[in-house]
């Protein structure tokens, strides 16, 4: 059942616009990062390192947070405008599958994007003269950005299906990353769902160690518990389906 699932959100994403924002929404942060390493590599004396924290400092609050909002407002508008609660519900379908589905697949958008923010990195690195070696740490920061950003997309998921609108939601994750980089300057950053893509990415600190228990254990509880409350709010529409 989940496999058929996946396939008919597949179905959805043919010829979608929202593929456009995942492309260009991660050239802004790298554009920004650059040109600010650029401008005080005087100061910014540690190569690689240096530019990858102006990269993330951009990306990780403000336009990570934004493509992944984008997106899962984005899975729950056909629903949403095209009325088709009715057919929805009462497939022959788990309500776990259905919601699944859309978190396998914001799942595999958050890794991509992460892919697609390495690779940016790269391309500004070498375009801004850096010679040195590639950070050995750069496919860890990728990769635990990517569970945060998994995190993030159960939010969102939730919200999304609860607010009709498109627009809420995603000024909802704009508004979860700002509230993430204040939770992270506090020392909450491993209890604020917000903040784990900027603590899994090493934002602005790629020297930090990363504690892997908490992140993955706040990752967790917070995935499943978002996850949770949509399959239950689903189960309970079911009555008032419109």
């Amino acid at each position: 059942m989940l496999l058929r699932c996946l396939k008919a959100e597949l179905v959805k994403f043919h010829r979608s616009p929202v593929w456009l924002a995942f492309v260009l929404l991660p050239v802004f942060p790298a554009i920004l990062g650059t040109v600010n390493y650029l401008g005080n590599i005087e100061v910014l004396e540690n190569a690689w390192y240096s530019l990858w924290s102006q990269h993330t400092l951009f990306s990780s609050m403000f336009f990570l947070p934004a493509l992944l909002s984008v997106f899962c407002a984005w899975q729950w508008r056909l629903e949403h405008t095209d009325h088709n609660w009715n057919s929805f519900l009462t497939a022959p379908v788990p309500m776990i599958d259905l919601c699944l589905a859309k978190l396998i697949w914001a799942a595999l958008v958050s890794l991509l994007a992460q892919v697609w923010i390495g690779v940016l990195f790269v391309l500004s690195g070498k375009l801004a003269g850096i010679s040195v070696p590639l950070p050995p740490e750069l496919p860890e920061w990728l990769l635990c950005g990517a569970v945060g950003g998994v995190t993030v997309c159960a939010v969102q998921l939730y919200f999304s299906l609860r607010i009709r609108a498109f627009a809420p939601p995603v000024a909802f994750g704009l508004v979860g990353g700002i509230a993430g980089l204040m939770a992270t300057a506090q020392g909450f950053g491993y209890a604020f769902p917000y903040s784990l893509p900027c603590i899994g990415m090493r934002a602005n600190n790629p020297e930090m160690e990363l504690d892997f228990v908490p992140f993955l254990l706040s990752a967790c509880v917070y995935t499943a518990v978002f996850i949770f409350l949509a399959v239950r709010y689903l189960r309970r529409h079911d009555v008032a389906a419109d």
